[in-house]
């Protein structure tokens, strides 16, 4: 089924408190992907949802999930799961602004990275929600701090993604403990073999969701092609950020080492710039994410699995300092501007022939139009034909 067409959150038999939270963060109108998925989680069904990234997944599975909670009971009745722990904080974050007029509704993060003692701590004190990254959730598994035959409802956010990365083992042993699940939502922006066959064997007739990245979903996004050097990159970005006047920008690089030598270029020529990537200890990439989040850090410069999960409605400009290694990296990149009615740039930096080509793919393939400029003898951008 598709839809095209969002609700108002008070037309969908929402409870008065999480109306009131929905009011609080300023939303009365749902998004496509949120009219479609709500009602039938909400009847307990399963649903396979396709939809571009940055139309309001989270929510989507969110609002059904905490409106089914038992607050009584401290069983753990809800558990997604996210390929990254970036992702899954993101997830917490709005889970909890959902939840906040329910009081007595616990939830908990698990990922990589962090003392698991910390977990252990938190999952003593009996969550009902839990998100995590499907690794993390099976070591506390093994370790028995936590169980999931009562869980009531599982969700794999991001599931193209996660079991691209490996997880299919993870996420099916998981699946299979489940004993009492009453749904399962596979929320993706593709459907690929690996999720229609976890559909398949997990669902019973799911309802689908298809939204498209329609006109009037597709970000309004300006993106550009420079043919520059490898040495002549930096001194790019640093002429673009002070002719525009951006105040907030990702710069995307395909190699942890580049990031930092990006980052400490950028810091030399007093732009404030801090990066993230795989390397960084979590609680440093946690407190640069904020910082990021806040607008008080112009540059944020990441890998792209590093920047999985950072919902930021406001960021000016993509830089994509290497041309990505694959179509979607490209899509998620830019798709971080242009976001909230807004009109944002992409700059994709081309430093050979190789590039070149795999530049026209993408813009092949995702049906984007990427205009090849050069700077003109004041500075600004022009066509890369004009005299």
């Amino acid at each position: 089924m598709e839809i095209t067409q969002g609700a108002r959150f008070d037309t969908l038999g929402l409870s008065p408190a999480m109306l009131r939270a929905l009011n609080k963060k300023g939303y009365e109108e749902s998004t496509p992907i949120q009219a479609g998925c709500i009602p039938p989680m909400l009847e307990w069904k399963d649903v396979t949802a396709k939809a571009p990234t940055g139309t309001g997944k989270t929510f989507a599975f969110g609002i059904p999930i905490i409106e089914h909670i038992d607050t009584e009971s401290d069983q753990l009745q809800a558990v997604i799961l996210a390929p990254t722990r970036e992702l899954a904080l993101q997830i917490t974050s709005e889970m909890r602004d959902l939840a906040q007029f329910q009081p007595g509704i616990r939830i908990v993060c698990l990922y990589g990275g962090q003392p698991i003692g910390r977990q252990i701590d938190a999952l003593k004190k009996r969550p009902q929600i839990v998100v995590a990254t499907p690794g993390r959730l099976g070591d506390h598994m093994k370790r028995r701090t936590v169980r999931i035959d009562k869980v009531q409802t599982a969700v794999l956010d991001e599931a193209d993604r996660m079991l691209d990365m490996g997880f299919i083992h993870d996420v099916t042993k998981l699946l299979d403990q489940m004993k009492a699940r009453k749904n399962l939502g596979l929320f993706s922006a593709t459907i690929s073999r690996e999720v229609m066959d976890i559909a398949w064997v997990y669902q019973r007739d799911p309802v689908e969701i298809t939204v498209q990245a329609v006109e009037e979903n597709k970000p309004d996004i300006l993106q550009y092609r420079l043919d520059t050097s490898i040495n002549e990159k930096v001194d790019a970005v640093e002429k673009i950020l002070n002719r525009e006047q951006f105040d907030r920008v990702m710069i995307f690089c395909n190699t942890k080492g580049n990031t930092e030598r990006v980052t400490k270029l950028l810091q030399m020529r007093g732009v404030d710039a801090q990066c993230i990537h795989g390397d960084i200890p979590q609680e440093k990439r946690e407190k640069v994410m904020a910082k990021f989040r806040r607008g008080e850090l112009r540059v944020f410069v990441a890998t792209d699995v590093a920047a999985r999960g950072i919902d930021v409605d406001d960021v000016d400009a993509v830089f994509n300092y290497d041309v990505p290694d694959e179509n979607e990296y490209y899509v998620h990149r830019i798709g971080r501007t242009g976001r909230a009615k807004r009109r944002g740039a992409a700059y994709t930096f081309v430093t050979d022939y190789p590039g070149l080509v795999r530049l026209n793919n993408i813009a092949k393939h995702t049906k984007n139009e990427i205009r090849p400029v050069k700077f003109a003898a004041d500075g600004s951008l022009v066509p890369a034909d004009e005299k």
